[in-house]
């Protein structure tokens, strides 16, 4: 038996923060329906399971809670498994009543009820869906004592979050992590955590096609999981789905040397374009140094798809050269002076000498682009 496991598409999901570039983050989740219909029919598979949340919410517009059902009929000789999660759990008059109103084909398989539903004559699947966003009892617990044709595998569909697992996940939602083993399963497919991992023998997070967050999962996956029969251990590939690749670096720099080599790692990422990079920053640059950096950060900006740096932790310290820089009149270079006190003073407030080195910086970057304005 071969499947794919995926879950967390999360269509219709807002992205704000992203301003003009949001609708095309939202589109990159329907490109994930597509590139998982292309990997079922290079790899023959005819199953794919969604470990709920396939919706960002329970109140999808019209033309959202379409979308992924046109993405996934284009697929026809795929069947798609779809289980409610805790972002749009099953309740009357909700966003699955409204799917199954709009006449989904054949092609397509809501799990609304704990029920076992035969994927074949061979595999039978155990379908555990949420009514609510938060249960506090194992909604896999029934699955032990569900009956299945003899010989058949026995394949667990949920969403939730292991016990003991942390807060990675996003409801309470608890399932047993042994659940597998006690229930017999050949397979656990679970959603809930974004990012791709295996939490026993049999049972495995897919995490999200297409990621939505830095820090979390850098690249899209789904997973491909190959069953050679009732208590065969599964085979698991894992298949990149996803458009854009959102990565998180923390880097330290402290010199013109190190900033320039960061640069050019950055650079060497595939698919530049297609990076969402957030840099957390810490050390100590020299006035010059650091305007080189910020030059550098504007054009690596404008390359990447989106580009978020944090630098609370990364200090811009003038040295006397710098100072010898500003030095047109006596107003300025005495301006000077009194930031740079202020920014060496440590027994001033915090704030204080973040904004007076703030000021430094920027008067510093004014008088030097002022003179390679003369110089030109």
């Amino acid at each position: 038996m071969r499947i794919i496991h995926s879950a967390d598409w999360q269509i219709g999901k807002v992205f704000k923060q992203f301003g003009a570039k949001e609708e095309t983050l939202r589109q990159a989740r329907l490109s994930a329906i597509e590139r998982l219909g292309v990997h079922a029919r290079e790899n023959d598979v005819r199953h794919v399971l969604v470990a709920g949340d396939v919706y960002d919410s329970e109140a999808p517009s019209a033309h959202t809670l379409r979308a992924p059902i046109e993405r996934m009929k284009t697929f026809g000789d795929v069947h798609w498994h779809l289980l409610p999660g805790n972002h749009d759990p099953y309740r009357p008059e909700g966003v699955w009543d409204r799917v199954a109103q709009l006449g989904v084909p054949e092609n397509i398989h809501l799990h609304l009820s704990p029920i076992p539903a035969m994927l074949d004559e061979n595999a039978a699947l155990l379908p555990a869906p949420l009514l609510r966003k938060s249960e506090f009892e194992d909604i896999t617990a029934w699955m032990g004592a569900a009956p299945t044709p003899p010989g058949a595998l026995r394949i667990g569909l949920a969403h939730g979050a292991v016990v003991d697992f942390g807060s990675g996940g996003e409801a309470s939602n608890p399932i047993d992590p042994t659940r597998a083993a006690k229930a017999h399963l050949d397979y656990l497919a679970l959603g809930d955590w974004h990012r791709t991992l295996q939490v026993g023998a049999k049972t495995w997070y897919a995490g999200t096609p297409e990621p939505d967050r830095t820090g979390g999962q850098e690249q899209g996956t789904a997973l491909l999981v190959d069953i050679a029969g009732p208590g065969a251990p599964p085979s698991i590939t894992r298949l990149a789905t996803g458009t854009y690749r959102w990565v998180t670096r923390p880097e330290r720099i402290d010199n013109e040397e190190a900033s320039a080599d960061l640069d050019r790692r950055l650079r060497e990422e595939p698919d530049l374009s297609r990076l969402v990079l957030r840099l957390k920053l810490e050390g100590s640059l020299p006035l010059a140094a650091y305007g080189a950096f910020r030059r550098r950060m504007i054009d690596l900006d404008a390359a990447v798809f989106d580009l978020d740096l944090d630098e609370a932790s990364l200090v811009a310290r003038p040295t006397q050269a710098d100072l010898e820089a500003i030095d047109f009149d006596g107003v300025l270079r005495r301006s000077a002076d009194r930031l740079k006190k202020f920014v060496d003073d440590s027994s001033a407030a915090p704030d204080l000498r973040r904004r007076a080195e703030e000021a430094l910086v920027e008067l510093y970057l004014r008088v030097a682009g002022a003179v390679r304005e003369e110089a030109a």
